[in-house]
């Protein structure tokens, strides 16, 4: 116990993370804000715009349909991961053998290369050739439903969305798992000699046990889909109905060459991810309160 209370010693042990987390996160993040007091086009020199990029972001309606777009992404994508991942962790709490086979199974999409996930679904949504979907559906004698999923505009933000949630499923899966397993059993066979039932367990005792796991994999899913953007990139629906805001600042600073503009929305969604941290943690100051009543 005495090293922890040497301050060298913490500063040689916490000192070269800093460092590293300074020069690959921080300093990038400074020097977007930076920037976003520019108007620059990467060749000619910068011109001092002061807030003019962000009066321009805030009055930008292609902006805030790609804001609208980006809270659909979010929930699609955060209630697949949490609720799915949390649904297989309790389906393999109760599963007696093959239980690395199929943490095996649902965890090899996350060491997929994106693009090979965004090329596998591609090819399901697809309506010439017919892709998975449709050829179920087709099968099923719902051919009437077919549909050209990344095309339609009432389905290809959900479409868009999907693959990122399905692709990290696994690694919640494996969280929650986890989590599960560090519950006294003691506190569950007391719980069943009560007369509780499967769904009262999970509900009155497994839950609650994990409540600081779902907050922090919900805080975790969240900022992961805030800054998600290589997937819809990649799958690319027409005609903007999947822009969302990491798209749309790829665009403007990458495609247009409007680097000032691109970092002020890369310091909006640096905003955003604060915001939704801090309401997670009010949430949680929340339920732990009630939880104590």
């Amino acid at each position: 116990m005495k090293i922890l209370q040497n301050r060298v010693s913490w500063l040689i042990f916490v000192g070269p993370a800093l460092a590293y987390y300074g020069v690959i996160v921080l300093f990038p993040i400074l020097q977007s804000l930076w920037l976003s007091l520019f108007s620059w086009n990467g060749i000619t020199p910068a011109k001092f715009a002061g807030l003019a990029n962000y009066r321009e972001m805030l009055g930008d309606r292609f902006f805030w349909e790609a804001v609208r777009h980006n809270l659909v992404y979010v929930v699609v994508v955060v209630a697949t991961q949490i609720l799915g991942g949390l649904l297989l962790a309790l389906i393999l709490l109760n599963l007696r053998r093959g239980q690395n086979l199929v943490k095996t199974l649902f965890y090899v999409p996350v060491i997929i290369v994106t693009v090979a996930i965004a090329q596998m679904f591609r090819m399901i949504y697809s309506l010439q050739p017919e892709g998975l979907i449709n050829v179920v559906l087709s099968f099923l004698g719902l051919g009437g439903f077919t549909d050209a999923w990344l095309s339609n505009p009432h389905t290809a933000l959900f479409a868009v969305s999907l693959p990122e949630g399905w692709r990290f499923t696994g690694l919640y899966m494996i969280i929650f798992h986890a989590a599960l397993m560090a519950i006294p059993s003691e506190l569950e066979d007391a719980a069943r000699i009560e007369g509780v039932n499967e769904l009262q367990l999970n509900w009155y005792i497994r839950l609650p046990f994990i409540r600081n796991i779902l907050l922090l994999a919900t805080v975790m899913a969240t900022t992961g889909a805030l800054r998600g953007f290589d997937i819809p990139y990649i799958i690319n629906a027409p005609s903007g109905y999947t822009e969302i805001v990491t798209t749309y600042m790829y665009d403007k600073a990458f495609s247009s060459l409007q680097y000032g503009y691109g970092s002020a929305i890369s310091i909006f969604i640096i905003f955003e991810c604060v915001v939704f941290v801090l309401m997670l943690g009010v949430l949680r100051k929340l339920w732990t309160r009630r939880a104590s009543l």
